[in-house]
């Protein structure tokens, strides 16, 4: 079968991958040069599968209302006058109910630990290299009260197979002992020892070299215009090439990767797509010389935010910011991150050295990525994974793949197109 896969950051690769791997002939289109030059770029390099609690839960409306107008908020709302913010942020409010946080927490945890094993088996079968460490996630409160939060969450999610161990202040240190230099503020902590870190980049820019050797096509400079339906079918894909040349491309199927623009595409044919953007942002450090940088992941919750070292390189990401698809850098709320990571790590790297980064995360109401059919029976989609998209790659692809063999996928979860209860 001939396969469309429109979209190259990490979700759209992987999802070309397991399909070429499954005998299809692949295409991936993108508008950038190369692969994972957009939200993929420089994200927090977890592949935090036991943490995946969406964003949506009790707590999420106050704490939203109270950091309304704080440039430094780890969840800022800039209302506008767009109707897509206003209509997904009342969704966001229904899926805040515990029932409803509930259900896509186990949701998200299912697919998170499915990709976690995916990742793993790929990763032994092509020997790609990614600056990968596996020494799990630390998350550490500086809240006591936040703390009681997360021990009761650990607690759930150890019903669902996750290893998530209650520490004290003294054990985060002697897991990770640049924690030292804050020892007095930390409460507490939780740690999942069989979760790991990697560069998303660069496990994608690898991902479509061994891709292309498999036969994969890449489009790259290569804009995608329009989806064409005729009837219950996509017919092609119209496309504006590197010299402004107009074609359409035609496929027996085609996939949906395109992360925060996904609906620009899907509205016009009528297939609904629930994802607004969630600006991220991210700083990269030269660890250089110092040693007081932490070697194992770790998550801050006060600040939300993640710190994860890359070989020589320290990545602090976090936060997320509703303003539409406005990608202009607030140089603000990465000397947040800078000022926040030498408060905690004051001999973590090269003050100097920040490199600023932001991307527009694709993020549904609910945090569940859409994956599966749509209305047209040629159409899928693989989009939608908000902050999760690094950790949900692999097992997003590889379910994908089996359900467009009309395959039964190997994991528990809602996909689009399907009846499910609950």
């Amino acid at each position: 079968m001939r396969v469309l896969v429109l979209g190259g950051g990490v979700i759209g690769v992987t999802a070309a991958w397991y399909l070429a791997a499954d005998g299809h002939e692949v295409t991936l289109v993108d508008r950038q040069p190369g692969a994972a030059l957009e939200a993929s770029f420089a994200n927090g390099g977890q592949i935090s599968a036991s943490y995946a609690e969406p964003w949506a839960n009790p707590e999420a409306p106050l704490k939203v209302l109270k950091w309304l107008g704080r440039e430094d908020a780890p969840l800022l709302f800039r209302l506008r006058a767009d109707w897509r913010q206003w209509r997904w942020g009342l969704q966001f409010l229904l899926e805040c109910l515990p029932s409803r946080t509930r259900h896509n927490t186990i949701q998200c945890l299912n697919l998170s630990l499915y990709s976690r094993d995916a990742l793993r088996e790929l990763r032994a079968a092509t020997g790609i290299e990614y600056d990968h460490l596996e020494r799990g996630i630390l998350q550490f409160y500086t809240d006591p009260k936040e703390f009681e939060h997360g021990v009761a969450s650990a607690a759930l999610m150890r019903e669902y197979g996750c290893d998530r161990v209650v520490r004290t202040p003294d054990e985060c240190v002697a897991i990770e002992p640049a924690l030292a230099a804050c020892r007095d503020r930390i409460a507490g902590g939780i740690f999942t020892a069989s979760d790991e870190t990697g560069d998303a980049q660069t496990f994608t820019v690898e991902l479509a070299k061994l891709g292309a050797a498999r036969g994969v096509a890449f489009r790259w400079n290569t804009t995608v215009e329009a989806i064409e339906a005729a009837g219950g079918t996509v017919t092609g894909v119209r496309v504006r090439g590197p010299e402004a040349r107009q074609e359409t491309l035609a496929a027996d199927a085609y996939v949906v990767a395109l992360g925060s623009y996904s609906p620009f595409l899907l509205a016009p044919i009528g297939v609904p797509c629930s994802v607004y953007p969630a600006k991220g942002y991210s700083i990269t450090l030269d660890v250089g010389g110092h040693r007081g940088a932490p070697m194992v992941s770790l998550t801050d919750l006060a600040w939300k935010i993640v710190l994860t070292r890359l070989g020589n390189r320290l990545r602090v990401a976090g936060t997320a910011e509703f303003n539409g698809w406005n990608t202009a850098m607030n140089e603000g709320r990465c000397r947040a991150l800078v000022e926040r990571t030498f408060d905690l790590f004051p001999d973590a790297g090269e003050r100097g050295s920040a490199e600023f980064w932001t991307g527009l995360r694709p993020a549904t109401p609910s945090n569940v990525p859409l994956i599966g059919r749509t209305r047209y029976r040629n159409l899928w989609l693989d989009t939608g994974h908000g902050t999760l998209g690094w950790t949900m790659a692999c097992g997003s692809a590889r379910a994908l793949a089996d359900l467009m063999a009309g395959r039964s996928a190997g994991v528990d979860f809602a996909f689009v197109g399907e009846r499910r209860s609950g």
